[in-house]
Order: C-alpha cells, then structure tokens, then sequence
C-alpha cells in the first residue's frame, strides 16, 4: 500500500464506516509505533513530486494541504526546496517541453512554456526568466 498521511487514513476509515473514536485510536497506535508519520510522508512526498512531476513549491504545498497534512508539518518539508532546486526543476520542464513547440511563432511558444510552469506552481518572474532564457538559448533556424 502506498504511504498515506494521516488525514487521508482518517477519511478512508470514516468511508468504511469506523467510528471517529476508534479510528482515532487505532490512528494514535500506528503513529506511536511510527507506521503513520506525517513529516517522513511530507518530505517523501515532496521529493517524489519535485523530482517526477516538477512541481513548484506553490504546486508542492496545494498538493500537501489536499492531502491533508498539517500547514507546519508541509512548511518544515517544503524548506528541503532550494531557489536552485525549484530553478533547475523549471529548466527541465521547459527543455522538455520546447521541442514540440518548435516550429511555431516565438510569443506562442513563450505563452506555451509559461503555461506549463504556471500550472506546476511556478510564480511569473522565474518562469518568465527560465523561458527567456531557453528560448535565447536555442540555435536560430
């Protein structure tokens, strides 16, 4: 079974008709004998995501709260991100993505990337950077 917060356990035994009570202590054991640990899946989770779906810290915290895990429990995992990590993310999305977009006019492609990054969490001013740069980069045809 794959890692699940506490909060997540909580909606599935309520789902499976398990009284709030119960739940909660059966909960409180699993954590006690470190079976559910919300900081170690907060932090795996943020690499996980980080390094495959190349999420932004904004992306990285949406993800955390759907998930249920406390705002100071994602804050403390989501201070592994480095400005070099979440950079070197971006540039690896864009080099992805830049490809399919060749052929195309240079303000499409530039509305294309940015909409990439923005959809992973990526603020305007390091994506706007990142795609400029790629873009500037990239040999004249």
């Amino acid at each position: 079974m794959a890692p699940r917060s506490r909060a997540e356990l909580e909606r599935k035994l309520a789902t499976k008709g398990v009284e709030r009570e119960v739940a909660a202590q059966v909960l409180d054991r699993l954590t006690e004998v470190g079976l559910v640990d919300d900081e170690a899946y907060a932090g795996m989770l943020v690499r996980s995501r980080q390094a495959t779906r190349g999420l932004a810290r904004r992306g990285l915290q949406h993800e955390l709260r759907s998930k249920g895990v406390d705002d100071e429990v994602a804050r403390a995992a989501l201070e592994e991100v480095t400005d070099e990590d979440e950079r070197a993310a971006a540039e690896h999305l864009v080099a992805r993505r830049l490809r399919a977009t060749r052929g195309l006019d240079r303000a499409v492609r530039e509305r294309r990337l940015l909409g990439v990054l923005a959809r992973k969490g990526y603020g305007g001013g390091l994506a706007f950077a990142v795609v400029r740069e790629a873009l500037d980069a990239e040999p004249v045809e």
